[in-house]
């Protein structure tokens, strides 16, 4: 079998791996993070279960970090307590953003990893199957049931030769965006292979794997070979090391090569991660902002490289450079070695063990500017000032741009490439990560933490309006923004909810709020990148019922059913064209029609259009039930 097989078989508890099919997998770990923990955790709390049945799982504050009011210290101290009650490893703000930290102190090869927050995949990088969920996924794997998702094709990246110096790990992910597109991947895992695997270090194999994602892909994944057993080594973890590699006569659904020798600096251009140019073309562009770092950049060797290169350098005068390591490992270790001072004294900004600006969490853009970052998505406004152009590069071309204050080729800027040299054994530190004790604490509840919404089960007969009408590749972003102006009220639904499609459309809130049952019609790939819940649970509670598409986004439609909304797809795309806004339908025996799989009409404007949908006889009771947690709740009575 190949390597996806071969984990999905051992952890296998329900269905055949039969593509298309559902499968249900045991998790062994999970993951949050505060900006999708803390409704998590409050539903997992309504569960009723008392301890997690994880092998392991640790909660991260690594979004939030931006204290300007009361509210995220008050969920910081929420998920301290609630890990301490249920059985998980606490990692607090300042000891490094969770895809980083797991890789470095917790992933094991072999395991299977769930986490609600759609970079997840990052595990792959060390070998582990790992997936990014809804935050009530993560709730149920953590009551020990299994985490179901559609068997998906297994693609073969077969990577030949090495790159050459100056182009990096992040050009051949921005290679696949570019050939695949943000809808290439969706209903695969990437299996990297090949001899150019042997040339990747861990690190940029999290890279690529990290970036997966944004291909719409289930998940990627590297082997665990001698590199990733060094790695561990280093980590003072090679004890969990175990070998992971597919067989020699391994049989794929799909294959694909990329020449590693061929490839040159690449860079994505505003506002999509697959709109890519060679670097070259766009030379002698202005550059107002560089960032370096977030989960897709922010390892030791990208740190000493960016201090090898600042060395006895200075920023342009017009550009500001911004360096977020990854960690507190990583950070201590640039200290410690005298790096640090490098990156100092090129006048970069050191900012915080965090996601930050990736997530719109601090250093938006002036007005218009143009803005390079190592970070993984660059949708419209997700910097923070919602015409700044967002591109996304290597820390390579980032490097070049910072110094030059324009657009380069780190090929033609730079001479010989430095060597980054990593140490035989990383400085360990564990003693920040606080674990589970004995004498579990009382949950501390701020007032921004809200009750969970109660939904009721699915009518048989819904009328609903139309209340909102998109394009092409709608974001969870443009559904509900992040930013340190939104993020803080991720435990809140009713506060959060208010800004539900505000970069969209201003009326959105008030139109829904206004008719008894929404629905919201979109093209394709609704639905893409984060996979934060509140994209679908807001608008569940501002009233909407439906949702229908051209095409899903694989975690936004699961999160949609989990929260009892109904997903449907146009059986016709042109289909779209004939629905407008406020336009009123009536479904009528929709729970008798889904129940029995019978085709789906509605009348629209005197016309007659199909509605299609998938849904599997669990995925039937979740949407009759009103919800996953609804569900979840008898059935583990």
């Amino acid at each position: 079998m190949n390597l996806s097989r071969k984990i999905i078989k051992q952890h296998l508890v329900s269905g055949t791996m039969e593509v298309g099919n559902e499968i249900g997998l045991r998790i062994d770990q999970t993951l949050t993070q505060d900006a999708t923990g803390t409704m998590a955790y409050l539903q997992f709390e309504a569960m009723e279960v008392p301890k997690v049945k994880t092998e392991l799982s640790v909660s991260y504050i690594d979004h939030n970090t931006l204290q300007s009011g009361f509210e995220n210290a008050d969920d910081h101290k929420f998920l301290q307590t609630i890990a301490n009650k249920y059985g998980i490893i606490f990692s607090p703000a300042g000891s490094g953003i969770c895809h980083q930290v797991h890789l470095e102190r917790f992933g094991i090869p072999g395991k299977t990893l769930i986490g609600s927050d759609s970079h997840t995949p990052t595990g792959g990088g060390i070998g582990m199957l790992s997936f990014g969920a809804g935050g009530l996924d993560v709730a149920c794997a953590m009551a020990g049931q299994p985490f179901y998702i559609t068997m998906p094709k297994i693609v073969k990246v077969n990577l030949i030769g090495q790159l050459r110096p100056w182009v990096s790990a992040k050009d051949i992910i921005l290679e696949l965006l570019r050939i695949l597109s943000v809808k290439g991947g969706r209903g695969k895992i990437f299996e990297f292979s090949g001899e150019g695997v042997k040339t990747l270090s861990v690190p940029e194999r999290a890279t690529i794997t990290n970036m997966g994602t944004e291909l719409g892909a289930t998940t990627t994944i590297f082997p665990s070979d001698e590199i990733t057993k060094d790695f561990l080594k280093k980590q003072d973890r090679e004890n969990v090391w175990v070998e992971m590699i597919a067989a020699d006569s391994a049989q794929y659904d799909e294959e694909m090569t990329i020449d590693l020798n061929m490839l040159e600096p690449l860079i994505a251009m505003p506002h999509s991660p697959d709109n890519v140019r060679k670097v070259k073309e766009l030379k002698g562009t202005k550059v107002d902002q560089v960032c370096i770092g977030s989960c897709t950049n922010s390892s030791l060797a990208d740190m000493i490289l960016c201090s090898k290169v600042l060395k006895d350098k200075k920023i342009s005068k017009n550009t500001s450079l911004t360096l977020s390591p990854g960690s507190r490992q990583v950070m201590s270790m640039l200290a410690s070695s005298g790096e640090l001072f490098n990156i100092i004294n090129a006048g970069a900004r050191i900012l915080e063990c965090a996601c930050g600006p990736c997530i719109g969490m601090g250093q938006a853009p002036k007005t218009k500017a143009i803005s390079l970052r190592t970070f993984n998505r660059n949708f419209e406004g997700r910097s923070g000032t919602k015409d700044a152009q967002v591109y996304l590069c290597s820390p390579e071309v980032a490097l070049a741009a910072a110094l030059s204050g324009e657009i380069t080729d780190p090929m033609e800027y730079f001479g010989k490439k430095p060597e980054v040299q990593l140490p035989e054994k990383f400085y360990i530190n564990d003693k920040h990560f606080q674990k589970p004790s004995s004498d579990a604490t009382d949950v501390v509840r701020g007032p921004n933490i809200k009750p969970l919404p109660k939904f009721e089960p699915m009518l048989e007969t819904i009328d609903a309006t139309v209340v909102l009408k998109v394009g092409d590749n709608i974001s969870t972003d443009h559904i509900l923004p992040a930013g340190a102006k939104i993020l803080p009220l991720r435990s809140n639904l009713p506060a959060i909810s208010e800004f539900t499609f505000g970069a969209v459309d201003k009326d959105f809130v008030a139109r829904a709020k206004n008719v008894k049952n929404g629905i919201i019609i979109g093209a394709e790939n609704y639905g893409q990148g984060s996979s934060r819940e509140h994209a679908a649970l807001a608008p569940r509670y501002l009233g909407v019922q439906f949702v229908i598409t051209k095409s899903f986004a694989r975690i936004h439609l699961a999160n949609l059913i989990n929260f009892g909304i109904i997903p449907l797809t146009f059986n016709n795309p042109s289909d779209y064209d004939n629905i407008k806004l406020d336009d009123e339908i009536e479904f009528c025996n929709v729970k008798e029609i889904i129940k029995n799989n019978n085709d789906l009409f509605v009348k629209v404007n005197d016309k007659n259009i199909k509605l299609n949908y998938t849904f599997t006889d669990r995925q039937k009771e979740i949407l009759f039930a009103g919800g996953l947690l609804n569900w979840i709740k008898e059935s583990i009575k």
